[in-house]
């Protein structure tokens, strides 16, 4: 549950909340995977790169958000953050639909490293079983993107293609600042955020095996 702690701890925990958002995710993992990567997108230009960011931007951030927006003009919620379970259900379907797509369209272009068709659909696996979990809890959100972004890692450093120390202990350090943020400015549990985490890691861990073995 949240934690009282000072005014200024309380505005660093939202500022980690807000800036590593899991709908953000998506776009820093392009982003690291076609600029920071040295393998993935060799043979693109930085157009090209930019041109790839901006196709997941709107399909994995900019509709999901606008269905959010649109529920809370309906009233079907009361906020955009989304803080009850029952809030939650409809934008986890929409977010399958544009995850699933961004998949399917990635999947069907041989162009595209199969890292991020592999990346895509472990969120889509993720915004499955965040779903499935909301029956029972309201698993974090945030924890599951941050579990993405370990697994992903993971799996770049499994294909031995790049020295991932560095950005994998960038990543758990990130993980564990959103992670404590969530428990110190939102009513989640541990046991939700740990569970976030977990689904979040072994979504992108089963989709690496299924697209790329």
């Amino acid at each position: 549950m949240g934690v009282d702690q000072p005014a200024v701890v309380k505005f660093f925990a939202h500022f980690f909340s807000y800036i590593f958002h899991p709908l953000f995710i998506p776009v820093y993992v392009t982003y690291f995977i076609a600029f920071v990567h040295p393998g993935y997108f060799s043979g693109y230009n930085v157009q090209q790169k930019i041109w790839i960011i901006i196709r997941v931007a709107y399909t994995m951030v900019f509709f999901p958000f606008i269905t959010v927006l649109l529920l809370k003009a309906i009233g079907f919620s009361k906020s955009i953050f989304l803080k009850t379970q029952q809030e939650r259900i409809i934008p986890y379907v929409a977010c399958e639909i544009f995850f699933f797509w961004a998949y399917l369209v990635f999947r069907n272009q041989p162009e595209i490293p199969k890292i991020l068709t592999a990346f895509t659909f472990g969120v889509f696996l993720s915004s499955s079983a965040a779903l499935l979990a909301n029956i029972r809890m309201k698993i974090s959100m945030h924890a599951i993107g941050m579990g993405g972004l370990l697994g992903v890692f993971l799996v770049i450093m499994t294909q031995n293609n790049m020295l991932m120390t560095v950005p994998l202990l960038v990543a758990l350090l990130l993980a564990g600042l959103v992670c404590t943020s969530r428990m110190i400015v939102s009513d989640h549990t541990q046991k939700e955020i740990y569970a976030g985490l977990l689904v979040g890691l072994a979504c992108q861990l089963v989709a690496a095996i299924f697209i790329l073995s």
